[in-house]
């Protein structure tokens, strides 16, 4: 069994590395090295777009730990203070990370097969898990580690388009002379308004995860302070709810800016970053039980199932794998990101005693089921 002084400088250690999106070599080695020297993996490797994948055990149930190594852009001090550990991911996601790879290496082996994965790109297009599906893995039951809160259970993501929408003028001019050229900052956010008043009006709701969302995250437009900008491009960020498919909003933007393309005598064109539908567990199986028991064997709380607003790799996996599946992990969500990202160690060590007992109860409430129920594969 590790000690508290062992997680906490792990997690010390995997804070200190920074690793913005597709900079996660460092980690994934560290905790190669650290799965194969001291954790007692069986087998640990990394896979061809830099996944850490480690594996022990043999048999039934067949169970992944995934979490991210990737982290937003943004550097944080690695320090202690007042029962809190700060740093880039220390919310998002490192401490679910670290705390599910030391409840793995405690799993034993006999109980079933357990596969912890360190995926790269989360933050980004979701490289690592995208691959992690096109491998087929076998598996019975899988759980993602982001900041849930240490009585949260998370089983719903919305799901994601995020577009990069390009705008050409076809000229531009001197700016004491603005009346010679259309500009494209001023035209191109006449088309950011009119998708975000007709996608938002596919599901107006007063429940913030039952509507859709839209924002502007990136502009750049203009080549000179004193010219008008005859291009322009801007990112902007969809997140869709249970019950609405992706195609359908894109369908709506086409519409829009085709109309207003053609209304402007403008060019105008996207294209899709990131495409990812919303998914919601089913909260009756075995695997929100076993944790949700784990949860009450270790603080006395009955958990809250949550349904959030934003969106996680439990999508893709668990659009693709017919399986029980969920996220939890220590961390307060809105802090991620934040210039003061932090983890209570408190929690975050009690997370790794939750994981533990949640593994126990998935193999004891595995073994119990009815053996002519077929096993779900992709």
């Amino acid at each position: 069994m590790v000690s508290s002084n062992y997680a906490i400088e792990l997690l010390k250690d995997a804070l200190e590395l920074y690793t913005p999106s597709r900079s996660e070599a460092a980690l994934a080695n560290m905790l190669k090295a650290r799965c194969t020297e001291e954790l007692g993996f069986e087998q640990t490797y990394i896979d061809s777009v830099g996944n850490i994948i480690a594996t022990k055990g043999i048999g039934e149930p067949r169970i992944l730990l995934c979490g991210h190594m990737d982290t937003v852009p943004g550097r944080i001090p690695v320090r202690i203070e007042d029962g809190y550990l700060y740093g880039r991911g220390a919310s998002d996601a490192k401490a679910a990370l670290i705390s599910m790879l030391l409840a793995a290496s405690e799993f034993p082996k006999q109980n079933g097969s357990i596969s912890f994965v360190g995926v790269v790109d989360e933050e980004g297009n979701a490289t690592g898990v995208k691959n992690l599906v096109s491998s087929r893995l076998q598996l019975d039951y899988a759980i993602f580690g982001e900041p849930s809160g240490i009585h949260n259970i998370t089983i719903a993501y919305k799901g994601r388009i995020s577009i990069r929408l390009a705008c050409d003028v076809g000229n531009s001019a001197h700016a004491s002379a603005p009346w010679l050229a259309k500009n494209s900052i001023e035209e191109i956010y006449d088309f950011w308004t009119k998708i975000k008043s007709e996608v938002t009006s596919i599901r107006n709701h007063d429940s913030r995860t039952k509507m859709v969302s839209c924002s502007l995250t990136e502009i750049v437009g203009g080549s000179s302070h004193n010219v008008t900008p005859r291009k322009a491009s801007m990112t902007i960020d969809i997140r869709i709810p249970i019950g609405i498919q992706s195609q359908h909003v894109l369908s709506t933007i086409d519409q829009v800016i085709a109309k207003i393309a053609n209304e402007k005598g403008l060019k105008a064109n996207y294209r899709i970053q990131d495409q990812t539908e919303p998914f919601e567990a089913n909260y009756t199986s075995a695997l929100v039980r076993a944790m949700s028991l784990s949860i009450l064997d270790i603080r006395k709380v009955r958990p809250t199932l949550l349904r959030k607003t934003g969106t996680g790799d439990m999508n893709i996996l668990g659009n693709v794998f017919k399986i029980p599946v969920v996220t939890y992990g220590p961390g307060e969500p809105h802090g991620s990101h934040t210039i003061d990202e932090r983890v209570n160690l408190e929690e975050y060590l009690t997370s790794i005693d939750i994981f533990s007992r949640a593994l126990f109860h998935i193999s004891r409430l595995h073994s119990r089921r009815n053996i002519s129920e077929p096993l779900n594969k992709i």
